[in-house]
């Protein structure tokens, strides 16, 4: 369980802080939700306190996760299939997964494919949105901004 303050990623949609925890009638059903306080966009998010093991909710990594994160982003990219439509799906459950060094590997190898060859509409909107969680998530374990944060993935992918 997690506690007001805590920062946590919620896979597919990035990371947050919990900002309260509050108890809420919806569709006649009583449930406590995690509100969430998003850094990128200023969303804030309503999570189910009853659904974190099957959503995926986990802590922000911590600084040694960050270099892990770097360096992942700085190593050669990994085999991917040639067919878009199954390099899409297996780029797609790694994003889903929730683990932050899968996603560091998925941004890594489109933003690669991406100066080489150039990505489908959809397969750069997968980035866009891939490099928009690993952001969110830094900005939390590093406690910086958002430009910051670009800068550094930046100068590590070069």
């Amino acid at each position: 369980m997690f506690k007001i303050g805590d920062k946590i990623v919620y896979p597919m949609h990035g990371a947050g802080i919990i900002e309260s925890i509050e108890e809420k009638e919806i569709l006649g059903e009583k449930r406590r939700y995690y509100v969430m306080r998003m850094p990128i966009g200023e969303m804030r998010v309503m999570v189910p306190t009853s659904n974190v093991s099957e959503i995926g909710l986990r802590k922000v990594i911590d600084e040694d996760g960050v270099e892990r994160v770097l360096t992942i982003l700085r190593e050669k990219t990994s085999a991917m299939s040639a067919n878009w439509n199954r390099r899409y799906r297996s780029n797609l459950e790694k994003i889903k997964s929730g683990n932050v060094f899968e996603l560091a590997e998925v941004v890594r190898n489109l933003s690669a494919r991406d100066k080489e060859k150039g990505l489908s509409t959809g397969e750069k909107k997968m980035l866009d949105n891939a490099r928009q969680i690993l952001i969110s998530e830094l900005v939390l374990a590093r406690d910086s901004k958002e430009e910051n944060i670009i800068s550094l993935l930046e100068e590590y992918m070069a």
